[in-house]
């Protein structure tokens, strides 16, 4: 096992250093003074800040890179035929995939907390840690996503309290060590690993489970996957919704950019007015299950309030990325229907005369698996445009592509067209949006970029 606190004269290789999470987990051991190399593909903003904090980085995978190593820690996305994965089981070292090395590091930590879900978890994620940070408990802080707040996704520390996200893939929140848990929702989602939505629950379940006597479970009080999780647990539990739960949101308005203000009562007794700075109802869901969290652990109302409004959002999380000739851009990292619907709820409540979406599908299985989910997510939408499937750590089966879903979404009367290259795309919308219209990007892929050209 590992010991944060007293492995320092171990030397910790990352393979796969460049994806934001293991980024973070290799910010932690460069700020506790550890030495720390690691590998990827293609060199990025991420890697040259660690080589700046005093990484040394390696672009490309070889047995010499990890000559010197005595603890290998890989992502999910890392095949077994990985030439340092390889090696380093040839040579015995100690070996952690991301999530085990990130339980490792959070044992230290007294108070650890881990939100899950389906969906929402880098924006609550956020919304505990600013809140965290303003009522000064110095927290260490991992975010799978970068926020200005802290200047990207990683904080150091020195109290005992740890906040991540907890990502139900493969079941790696179960190597974690929460004291306080948030469930968010549950739907059906990485269908490459689970069976169906059963197997999801019995995942969750076990997630909660391991939530201490003393600690808390936070649950979205709507979610029937939710409930039943949660009324077979012995911790202590608060629930949260717009129209059920301990803590509800009542008298709720938006105003032009689709940003909340609402009243929150707890236990149908008035506890405070919010007003929110990010859009849609599901950011209000966001905010009610942070102000749960806050209230659990003694976090005085004014505090609270005031996280909430300052936070302006994580980045590729309804990021507005710019504005040219009129037409305002946004980026959403949405890739699950149930995301899609949200975003374009939000999108709707922004001032415009057209919306157009160019959306990227996010891997085989899941757009296979969720296909008649998909067809339906886009109503409210002027113009819909798919480019190709974004394979991620998947091969392509020739089971789905994006023209055969462009042919669904159409006969569900929805305006989309498939055009497979960027390019392409740009072109499109260089001719066909027009001021006052908006476009906006959307998927976990490489599909921000297109709005990027775009404002360029």
């Amino acid at each position: 096992m590992f010991d944060l606190d007293k492995d320092f004269n171990k030397k910790v290789h990352f393979i796969g250093i460049g994806g934001i999470s293991m980024s973070a987990l290799a910010e932690i051991l460069l700020k506790y003074g550890y030495k720390v190399s690691g590998s990827d593909k293609t060199r990025s903003h991420i890697t040259d800040k660690l080589e700046k904090l005093g990484a040394k980085i390696f672009i490309g995978h070889d047995v010499k890179n990890i000559q010197d190593a005595d603890i290998i820690v890989y992502t999910a996305a890392i095949k077994d035929d990985n030439p340092e994965l390889i090696e380093a089981r040839n040579k015995n070292l100690l070996i952690f995939d991301r999530a085990e090395f990130l339980g490792q590091i959070m044992k230290r930590y007294k108070k650890g907390i881990a939100v899950a879900g389906t969906h929402g978890k880098t924006t609550t994620t956020s919304l505990i840690s600013l809140m965290l940070l303003n009522a000064k408990v110095d927290p260490t802080l991992l975010i799978g996503g970068e926020v200005d707040t802290i200047g990207g996704n990683v904080r150091v520390g020195k109290s005992p309290y740890f906040v991540t996200e907890a990502c139900e893939y493969k079941e790696s929140f179960l190597k974690f060590y929460p004291y306080i848990g948030v469930i968010l929702n549950i739907d059906e989602d990485h269908l490459d690993y689970y069976k169906d939505i059963n197997h999801i629950k019995e995942a969750f379940l076990k997630f909660a489970k391991l939530i201490p006597k003393d600690g808390l479970i936070i649950g979205y009080a709507e979610d029937p996957n939710v409930i039943e999780i949660m009324e077979k647990l012995n911790c202590n539990k608060l629930t949260y919704g717009i129209n059920k739960g301990d803590f509800k949101a009542k008298n709720i308005s938006y105003d032009e950019r689709g940003c909340a203000s609402f009243t929150v009562t707890f236990n149908d007794k008035y506890y405070s007015d919010f007003k929110i700075s990010i859009p849609g109802e599901h950011n209000i869901l966001n905010a009610l299950a942070t102000i749960a969290c806050g209230h659990f652990l003694g976090i005085d109302v004014e505090t609270i309030k005031d996280s909430l409004y300052e936070f302006k959002g994580t980045h590729r999380r309804f990021e507005k990325k710019g504005e040219k000739n009129g037409v305002i851009v946004i980026d959403d990292y949405a890739h699950h229907p149930a995301e899609i619907k949200a975003t374009i709820k939000a999108v709707k409540n922004y001032p415009h005369k057209r919306i157009f979406c160019v959306f990227q599908p996010h891997t085989y299985t899941r757009t296979y698996a969720l296909f008649d989910e998909f067809s339906k997510a886009f109503y409210g939408v002027d113009k819909l445009i798919l480019t190709d499937i974004y394979a991620a750590r998947e091969k392509d089966t020739g089971l789905v592509n994006s023209k055969m879903l462009s042919d669904a979404i159409s006969k569900n009367g929805v305006d989309c067209i498939y055009i497979k290259k960027f390019e392409d795309i740009l072109d499109y919308l260089n001719k066909e949006a027009k001021e006052g219209d908006i476009v906006i990007t959307m998927g976990a892929g490489d599909v921000y970029k297109i709005g990027e050209m775009f404002l360029k």
